[in-house]
């Protein structure tokens, strides 16, 4: 008890987490057995997304059968509907599937709970999975499964502040991510990539638009983010927020994880499904904030069939790399003020292949381009590319922050980051808060300090020194190399020391190696 105290003080907000979650996760991976964890993701957060519901609406129950006398009716789907809370029948409360969990039918009685949920809230109609009867699925595992999720403090309005099932959720997301490998990364951007993205642009009024969302981390990832823009469920509940957010995703099975990762937290989204370049579902949206994390280098996305779109303002992206349709698609959508950030593999910032290199220059000249940042390696589950991070603004004399026409701002973090396991990197909050600070200085925000470069990490270049790189955006080239500390020690001394230290250890290494050739010749194996 003791170590799990200790572990949860010490759980930092972006953090691969070592506290509660883990030690959930731990149990819920235990029952998987021998199921793949692609499917297990389905069934494991289905039953999340069901017993947060189930929970908001017994806590709101409870107070209505207290009010009964006031006129208040526990089974008035409205009365929930004005508390922003889904209406859950009673076939689909979670103390009816506890009490059940034992039985061989349990699997369809969470298909007949999901389906009594979406029949009754047609925002989350097609979302919730509902093939939990199907013979492969154990019954006896999804029976463990309900009995562990039963145990989530979740009931009271303290631990809904601190939003523990949606923490779970999406700890949840990226330990599934990181078992699926190069798949996961279709589902799930890391936390720190995104609380960066969201740093940078504080994107707190107006339209935000994510137009491959994957499971919508971009809209919940981070706390500051859903505590400001927490909105109505779409069931007709009040807004409470001052922003509109849309979302499109090609992947039917991750556009349903996305509807739940956001109706878990009480946000309201227009999310979409379909392919964003061939079906646009937004044609005529101007967003105000573009936060994306489109998949890297996609050779298949069918642009022969797009050779004359509309999008292509600043020239045809090739066939066999959808990089730049991505960046060409999100400044379509920017409103005429808008800012975008997204990721990026780093060939972006310097290819010149099939006409990329003229895409660039062409993005460049427009003056669209305002923040280029190179991350460390090792922060995605999906891939081992290195990648980066590019920041456009429409109209930069916008009048908000200072006139930066005719300048770019290079940082490179590759030095950034922490190691959390042996395979995986992620930023801390101080790095984040650097990159931020250093964004928000240079484009002259109100209250931020004055910006200054700093050889190896930031660099604000003019457009004159892009031209002479080529119009290369890789942040290496500008940002210089990290001033060494002067130790003061003369260098004739220096070279003195250590070349007298270098003798002293080749007459060692010449020591070891006749001492290893004696004893190799007392075995017999010497000359």
């Amino acid at each position: 008890m003791q170590k799990r105290r200790k572990n949860a003080r010490s759980r930092e907000t972006n953090a691969a987490t070592v506290g509660y979650e883990a030690q959930l996760w731990q149990m819920a991976d235990a029952l998987r057995g021998s199921m793949d964890a692609a499917e297990y993701k389905h069934v494991v957060l289905g039953l999340i997304f069901l017993k947060y519901i189930s929970d908001a609406f017994e806590e709101q129950h409870a107070k209505l059968i207290a009010q009964r006398t006031s006129g208040a009716d526990p089974e008035d789907p409205d009365e929930y509907r004005a508390q922003s809370i889904f209406w859950v029948p009673s076939e689909a409360r979670w103390s009816h599937l506890e009490a059940q969990a034992k039985q061989p039918t349990i699997g369809r009685l969470v298909d007949d709970a999901m389906t009594g949920i979406e029949r009754d809230n047609p925002a989350l109609k097609g979302v919730l999975p509902k093939d939990y009867a199907r013979p492969a699925l154990d019954k006896q595992r999804l029976g463990q499964l309900i009995d562990l999720i039963s145990n989530i403090r979740v009931g009271d309005e303290e631990a809904r502040s601190k939003d523990v099932l949606g923490r779970v959720y999406e700890y949840f997301l990226s330990q599934f991510a990181s078992a699926e490998g190069k798949k996961g990364g279709e589902f799930y951007t890391p936390r720190c990539v995104v609380k960066l993205l969201v740093e940078m642009l504080e994107p707190y009024r107006g339209r935000v638009y994510d137009p491959c969302c994957g499971s919508s981390g971009m809209f919940v990832q981070s706390v500051e983010f859903i505590r400001a823009h927490a909105k109505g469920t779409g069931n007709g509940g009040k807004a409470r927020a001052d922003i509109s957010i849309y979302g499109q995703e090609s992947n039917y099975t991750t556009w349903r994880l996305a509807k739940m990762n956001l109706a878990i937290r009480g946000i309201d989204g227009q999310i979409a499904h379909g392919d964003t370049f061939h079906n646009d579902r937004h044609p005529d949206l101007k967003a105000d904030f573009i936060l994306a994390n489109p998949p890297f280098n996609v050779s298949d996305w069918g642009g022969d069939r797009l050779r004359d779109d509309k999008r292509w303002r600043y020239g045809v992206p090739p066939t066999g790399n959808a990089n730049f349709a991505w960046v060409q698609h999100i400044v379509h959508h920017l409103a005429p003020a808008g800012v975008a950030g997204f990721v990026l593999a780093n060939g972006s910032m310097s290819s010149s292949q099939s006409g990329e290199g003229e895409i660039r220059k062409n993005l460049i000249e427009a003056d669209l381009v305002d923040c280029m940042i190179a991350l460390p390696g090792q922060l995605f589950y999906s891939t081992q590319i290195p990648a980066c991070l590019w920041f456009l603004a429409r109209d930069r004399k916008d009048g908000k922050f200072r006139d930066r026409r005719g300048h770019l701002l290079f940082i490179d973090a590759r030095k950034l980051g922490r190691m959390v396991d042996r395979t995986h990197r992620e930023l801390t909050d101080e790095d984040i808060a650097r990159i931020a600070k250093t964004y928000h200085a240079w484009r002259g925000e109100k209250g931020a300090s004055e910006h200054t470069d700093v050889a190896g990490f930031c660099k604000s270049a003019t457009l004159d020194e892009v031209r002479k790189h080529g119009h290369v955006l890789t942040p290496g080239r500008y940002v210089g190399a990290e001033a060494q500390e002067d130790d003061g020690e003369p260098f004739e001394e220096k070279m003195k020391r250590l070349t007298a230290s270098l003798r002293v250890q080749q007459a060692e290494g010449a020591r070891l190696d006749e001492e290893i050739r004696k004893n190799l010749r007392e075995l017999g194996f010497g000359k």
